[in-house]
This record gives C-alpha cells, sequence and structure tokens, in this order.
C-alpha cells in the first residue's frame, strides 16, 4: 500500500490555519477536531509550516502562558518533511522514525493533498497485516 491509499480510506481533508492565528486559536482548533497538529498555509494555500502540540509544549516551556498570545509563524516548525501520494507505507515509517516525526503533508506535484500521522501509517500496516494473515489462513484451509 502507499500514501494514496491512507487517503483514500482516511479522506483528503486537510484542518489549516494561517501564519497570523495565534496559539491560542491554533489550540483551540487542535482540541476542537480531536488532532495533534495543524498545517499552516498562506493565503494563497501554500504551504508554510506546521504547528504541532509539541511546538505548543515547548513554546509554554519557553515563555509561560504568553506563548498562547504568540502567532502561528512564531513558533511554526517551517522546515518541513514531507511524502508524495505514491511513496510507500514502509518508506513513510521509516521517515518517520528516522526523523522522529509525527505528521507528514502529502504534496502532488507541490499541490497539498493530505496530512497523515504515524497513526495513520501504522493503521494501515496494520490492516494490510491482518489482510495478509486472512489471506493464509483461508488457503491453508483450502489446502
Amino acid at each position: 500500500m502507499n500514501v494514496a491509499g491512507i487517503l483514500k480510506t482516511k479522506g483528503a481533508n486537510v484542518i489549516t490555519a494561517v501564519p497570523s492565528d495565534s496559539i491560542a486559536d491554533i489550540s483551540n482548533i487542535l482540541g476542537k477536531n480531536k488532532i495533534g497538529a495543524v498545517l499552516i498555509v498562506d493565503r494563497s494555500g501554500n504551504l508554510r509550516g506546521v504547528v504541532s502540540e509539541r511546538d505548543i509544549v515547548r513554546g509554554l516551556s519557553e515563555c509561560g502562558s504568553d506563548c498562547l498570545a504568540q502567532t502561528a509563524e512564531d513558533l511554526m516548525t517551517s522546515e518541513l518533511i514531507t511524502t508524495t501520494p505514491s511513496e510507500t507505507i514502509d518508506n513513510v515509517m521509516s521517515l518517520m522514525t528516522g526523523k522522529r516525526i509525527r505528521h507528514l503533508p502529502v504534496l502532488d506535484e507541490g499541490r497539498l493533498t493530505g496530512f497523515i500521522s504515524i497513526g495513520d501509517v501504522v493503521k494501515s500496516r496494520m490492516d494490510e497485516v491482518e489482510r495478509e494473515a486472512a489471506a493464509m489462513r483461508d488457503y491453508i484451509a483450502t489446502g
């Protein structure tokens, strides 16, 4: 399976915010949508960065509650690692583990087409293993 398969199952809906949104607003978006990160895009829809729970915790540890008045642009991770719809699950899993990241924007020819988490990747891999095991059981039962 590849990233496109995850997006087909999960859907390609991407929740975004703009660089001028406050960290308090970003926190509300994360909580309301039960997600761990939000992509930051400019008014033209170009990907600028990501703000994750980890970024917010780092901001709180450095600035205390004053960090909630800062903007997404102040705390976002702007050097993004991305993937493509054609990338394999094994390669994405290796990339995310090696780089210690939990979220990957998905770009297709430079256009944002999705956002996946390590949870999405693990679920996809587990589903694949379960399908393989079921196929083996069926094969053994008919053999």
